[in-house]
């Protein structure tokens, strides 16, 4: 009986679980957090996203190393702040390796997954 009665106080073993919004090119529930659930908000806020996104990544490829690794920090900061961190993370590793062109390419590749995700959304 203390075995049943235990096993059925404890807290579940849920939290090495994935959230699915994680796997997501943006991650809806903290961007929900940071627009207390605003959807026209959230709406508003992916689409200018998407555009700074696309801009950022057209001046990076035409832009000097040292140019690249301030452009690649701006575009890292601002898709943290949105939840789409797939693209945080890929401007970050070009932002410690500006010059190697497998960096770029994985940011090119999380920038345009996280902007089809967003038309979806947004349509």
């Amino acid at each position: 009986m203390a075995t049943a009665a235990r096993i059925a106080f404890e807290s579940p073993d849920n939290h090495k679980t994935a959230c699915p919004s994680k796997d997501r090119p943006v991650d809806l529930v903290h961007l929900a957090k940071q627009t207390m659930g605003d959807k026209a908000l959230e709406a508003e806020i992916l689409q200018m996203f998407a555009r700074q996104a696309r801009a950022l990544v057209q001046e990076i490829a035409a832009a000097e190393v040292a140019t690249v690794t301030a452009l690649a920090h701006r575009l890292k900061g601002s898709a943290n702040a949105v939840g789409a961190f797939n693209v945080a993370a890929a401007a970050a590793r070009l932002e410690a390796e500006p010059d190697e062109a497998a960096a770029l390419a994985s940011l090119y590749a999380a920038v345009i997954e996280a902007e089809n995700f967003i038309t979806g959304l947004c349509r």
